[in-house]
């Protein structure tokens, strides 16, 4: 408890130094000049082993009220929001009196899922938010609004789950109903599905992120001689997770072990954090990782940021458990920099009218994703993510050879 106690005071001590000490004002990553959300500034990072975490909070200090969505988790928990194997929708549609309803009488397909949101509010979903169940665990491939009490939508999917084709529950859940341990997936393998946006390679990177997994659940090295005093230790080989599935590597009690550690000093002052998080009107979070800014993910308001936090921390965290070389601690003003870099390169667009906008924007080395709501009363960005690609990052993973099980593959 005193260790919790001094945890709690260094936090607070932060965010108060950050907010006293640092004003300068920057635009919205890498979106437009002028947008919704207004300027943002970037405070002194909370330190988490090999994890920097920057908040990023509303220079305007303006309130920022709740927002009218539900989550996934909270959707898949209240049983609001369904998700099924495109196969098995048909009891899903709901009749029309001025249509035929739709028909989804259609095999079920690997990059498919039908959801339909019964919730009495607009659902929004992030790319890279785990689902589990059905004939394969997959991750949301792209942000996306989905209207309240609309009909059963085709959800575009990745595979986090290469090997299993066989139904272990008609309907998918969340990661953990309890949502205690709800999570998305590391920005490694979130890159591939937003950039790459390929199947293949995002199989690859689930492959080598249960490969640095093995590594970094694997008991600490012994000394070679335990009787001898001396100084010479022999690291412990990999475990063997047994699973090609994202979502059970992650769940495996000694990878989650690892991943809490890692996230220990944020989430053990969770309640003190978030509170903080609350006051400053912090909106979203730079991410270094080993002292490489990697990504930074901002929200509409603090109830949102509020709401993701615990799935960001801890797929952050994972991230910070991956071998990689080591480099000197970012500053806010680095903090800053990645949120400045232009967006400039290209830019694409799609969504649904009336519904939501979904922009990508290439500069360099960095992409961002913004994701607009056009819902009526809205005409705001709800989410904006920013990330620095992968591999101009880390030395390129070797992951391990797969050979899928499934001829639909």
């Amino acid at each position: 408890m005193k260790n919790l106690g001094r945890i709690e005071v260094a936090v607070a001590l932060l965010f108060a130094l950050a907010a006293c000490e640092h004003g300068k004002q920057i635009k919205a990553a890498g979106g437009p000049g002028e947008n919704a959300n207004g300027p943002y500034r970037v405070l002194a990072p909370i330190a988490s082993g090999n994890l920097l975490l920057f908040p990023v909070v509303r220079a305007d200090q303006k309130s920022t009220t709740e927002t009218p969505f539900i989550t996934l988790d909270e959707g898949l928990k209240s049983g609001e929001v369904e998700v099924t194997e495109a196969g098995s929708a048909r009891g899903l549609v709901r009749p029309r009196q001025t249509a035929q309803p739709q028909s989804y009488d259609r095999g079920d397909q690997v990059n498919t899922l039908v959801l339909v949101n019964h919730s009495k509010r607009p659902l929004l979903l992030l790319a890279g938010e785990v689902v589990t169940g059905g004939k394969q665990d997959r991750i949301v491939a792209k942000d996306r609004i989905v209207p309240a009490d609309a009909d059963p939508i085709d959800l575009s999917v990745f595979c986090i789950e290469p090997g299993r084709w066989t139904e272990s529950s008609a309907e998918f859940g969340s990661s953990d109903k309890s949502l205690a341990h709800s999570f998305m997936v590391q920005p490694a393998v979130r890159e591939r599905a937003m950039v790459n946006q390929d199947q293949q390679q995002v199989w690859d990177s689930v492959h080598g992120a249960i490969a640095q997994m093995e590594v970094a659940a694997a008991p600490p090295a012994h000394p070679d001689n335990p009787g001898d005093g001396g100084g010479s230790y022999q690291a412990s080989p990999p475990i063997e997770l047994g699973t090609t599935s994202y979502a059970k590597a992650m769940e495996s009690a000694p990878v989650s072990q690892k991943v809490d550690e890692a996230a220990a000093p944020v989430m053990q002052a969770r309640e003190q954090v978030l509170a903080q998080l609350r006051d400053e009107h912090a909106v979203g979070v730079v991410v270094a990782v080993r002292g490489q800014i990697v990504w930074a993910d901002l929200f509409r308001s603090t109830d949102l940021l509020a709401r993701y936090w615990t799935k960001l921390v801890r797929s952050y965290a994972a991230e910070s458990l991956t071998e990689g070389e080591n480099h000197s601690a970012p500053s806010v003003a680095d903090a800053e920099h990645f949120l400045e870099m232009p967006s400039g390169g290209t830019e694409t667009s799609e969504g649904e009218v009336g519904i939501y906008r979904y922009r990508e924007m290439k500069s360099g080395n960095t992409e961002t994703f913004v994701l607009e709501s056009l819902l009526p009363g809205s005409g705001y960005d709800v989410h904006i993510s920013k990330m620095k690609l992968i591999e101009e990052i880390h030395h390129v993973r070797k992951p391990r050879p797969m050979v899928p099980q499934h001829p639909m593959y």
